[in-house]
C-alpha cells in the first residue's frame, strides 16, 4: 500500500489550474454516458437470474440503493433526478411500486440474500414521513438479511428533520448520516434557494452525536454564485467547528443547458475560475490543518473514521456512491434513475415516474439502459479502481487475472503517463504504478489515460471538471 498520500497537504492554485479540465468521477468503469439503451429490461432479468445460479455471488453480501426522488424546494445548483413537490401523499404511492420492483427482484435472485450496504438518496429521502421510512425499512427487512455491522446510510436535509427524526432514523438502522449543507453564507444559500441557519445545523449535528451514529458527513459545494475565498473561508471555519467525520467537497459545475434548475442563477454572480481553485486550494489547507485525511476525489476523513482507515490499510473500494469501506459487490438499485451493477452489467431505471410506474405496471424490471462489460473493460475497470483507491498498480496482479502481457497490452497509455511522471503525478517502475502524494489530488487525470472510450472523444464537456 502506497502511504505517501494518506495526509493531507497544502496544494498551490497554480497546480490545481493545469487539471481545470473535464473529466469523469469513475463511479464505475465504463462511465454511465457509455450505457446503450439495447440493454433493456431482459438483458438484466438475465443478469440477476445468472447471479442466482451461480453459487460463488450467492455467498457475497448485496449493496442496495433506494432512490427517493422527492423534495419540497429546488435547489438552483442541482443536477440529480429529482421531483419538486410539497404533496407529501406521492410518496406513499412511490413506495408502492418500490415494492414491486423488489419483488420482481427477489423472484429473480431469491429471498433473504445477504446486504452489508444500503444507501437512500434523492432527493430528498427526509421528505418520507417516519411512518414511511419505517414501511420502507420494513419492506427491505422482509425481502432482504440486513446483515448486523452493515453500512446503512441515509442522505438528510437538515430543513426536514428534527432531533426526534434523527432518533427515529437510528432506530431504524441507520447508522451514518449525510447533512447537505453547501454553503453557510446567507447571500449564497439566497442565491441557489436553500436557506437553512447556521445554528440548525449545528443543533442537529450535537443531536446526532448524542444519538451516537457511527459517522457523520457533511456536504459542501465550492463555486457557487456570490461565492468568494473570503465567504468561503468562513464556511470552511464554521464546519471544522462542527468537526463532521466526513467532508464530501464538490467543486460546482454549471450546466443549465442540461440542467434545468441551473438555469435560474445568475451566470454574473459565478465565481471566476481562478477564485474556484483559491477555495478548493484553501479547503485543503484547512482541513489538513484540522487533522483531515485526504481520501481522495473530493472526499476527506477524521483519521479514525472508517473510510480513513480503509484509505490506510489498502481497502478503500469506489461504487456508484463513491468511496466505500464495503468490498466490490453487485449493488441492487431500486426507484427512478437508480443505477446499479449486477456481474458484469451496469443498468439504470427509466428517468421519469411515468415511465418507471408504466414498467412495473406491466410486470416489467424498469430498467432502460445499460452495459454489458466487455473483457477489455473489465479489464480497464481494474486499473483504474486500483489506481483510484489503492493509489498503485501492481503489473502482476492484472497479467494473473487477465492473462495479458501488461507494458505490452498499455504500451500507449504507459508513454502517456511518462508525461505525468516528469511532473511527479506518478512514479514508475518496469513492474509497478504508483501515485505520489502530490497526484493524489488529480488521481481523475491519471485514470483517464486508461479510459479508452476518451482517447476516441474529442467532446469531454459533458463531463464535470476534475478541479
Amino acid at each position: 500500500m502506497n502511504t505517501s498520500h494518506s495526509t493531507t497537504t497544502s496544494i498551490a492554485p497554480e497546480f490545481l489550474r493545469r487539471f481545470d479540465v473535464p473529466g469523469p468521477r469513475y463511479t464505475s468503469y465504463p462511465t454511465a454516458d457509455r450505457f446503450v439503451e439495447a440493454f433493456g429490461s431482459e438483458d438484466y432479468s438475465g443478469a440477476l437470474e445468472m447471479r442466482r445460479s451461480g453459487t460463488a455471488a450467492q455467498a457475497q453480501p448485496l449493496s442496495v440503493y433506494i432512490h427517493i426522488p422527492f423534495c419540497e424546494s429546488v435547489c438552483y445548483y442541482c443536477a440529480c433526478n429529482k421531483i419538486v413537490t410539497r404533496q407529501h401523499g406521492r410518496a406513499t404511492g412511490y413506495l408502492r411500486y418500490l415494492e414491486r420492483e423488489m419483488e420482481l427482484h427477489l423472484d429473480r435472485l431469491g429471498h433473504q440474500l445477504p446486504v452489508s450496504q444500503l444507501h437512500l438518496g434523492g432527493g430528498s429521502p427526509t421528505f418520507l414521513s417516519d411512518a414511511e421510512l419505517g414501511e420502507l425499512m420494513a419492506m427491505l427487512r422482509r425481502g432482504f438479511q440486513l446483515l448486523p455491522g452493515g453500512e446503512f446510510s441515509i442522505e438528510i436535509d437538515p430543513r426536514t428533520v428534527s432531533p426526534e427524526r434523527l432518533a427515529f432514523i437510528a432506530d431504524l438502522g441507520f447508522k451514518r448520516v449525510s447533512f447537505g449543507v453547501q454553503d453557510f453564507d446567507p447571500a449564497v444559500q439566497r442565491a441557489v434557494h436553500r436557506l437553512q441557519p447556521v445554528s440548525q445545523v449545528f443543533d442537529l449535528m450535537a443531536s446526532a452525536r448524542q444519538i451516537g451514529f457511527e459517522s457523520i458527513n457533511v456536504d459542501l459545494i465550492y463555486g457557487l454564485p456570490l461565492q468568494t475565498p473570503t465567504s468561503f473561508a468562513r464556511t470552511l471555519d464554521q464546519v471544522v467547528e462542527l468537526r463532521p467525520d466526513r467532508i464530501a467537497l464538490y467543486g460546482y459545475a454549471h450546466l443549465p443547458e442540461r440542467f434545468k434548475p441551473q438555469r435560474r442563477i445568475v451566470a454574473e454572480q459565478l465565481p471566476s475560475g481562478a477564485a474556484k481553485l483559491e477555495m478548493l486550494a484553501r479547503a485543503i489547507e484547512v482541513f489538513g490543518a484540522a487533522g483531515y485525511v485526504y481520501v481522495g476525489m473530493d472526499h476527506f476523513a477524521l483519521p479514525d473514521d472508517a473510510l480513513a482507515v480503509a484509505k490506510r490499510q489498502g481497502r478503500l473500494h469506489r461504487n456508484f456512491q463513491g468511496y466505500s469501506t464495503q468490498a466490490d459487490c453487485d449493488l441492487i438499485a431500486l426507484g427512478v434513475s437508480a443505477i446499479g451493477r449486477v456481474g458484469a452489467t451496469y443498468s439504470q431505471n427509466a428517468k421519469t415516474m411515468e415511465a418507471y410506474c408504466d414498467a412495473l405496471d406491466q410486470g416489467r424490471l424498469p430498467v432502460v439502459r445499460g452495459l454489458a462489460l466487455t473483457r477489455d473493460d473489465l479489464l480497464r475497470r481494474s486499473v483504474i479502481m486500483a489506481l483510484m483507491c489503492q493509489g498503485e498498480l501492481a503489473f502482476e496482479s492484472i497479467e494473473l487475472a487477465y492473462l495479458v502481457d501488461f507494458p505490452s497490452y498499455f504500451s500507449a497509455e504507459l508513454d502517456a503517463l511518462a508525461s505525468l511522471e516528469e511532473q511527479g503525478l506518478v512514479e514508475l517502475d518496469e513492474r509497478h504504478i504508483r501515485v505520489t502524494s502530490t497526484g493524489w489530488y488529480v488521481v481523475r487525470a491519471i485514470a483517464m489515460v486508461f479510459d479508452r472510450f476518451l482517447r476516441a472523444d474529442a467532446n469531454r464537456n459533458r463531463f464535470s471538471r476534475i478541479i
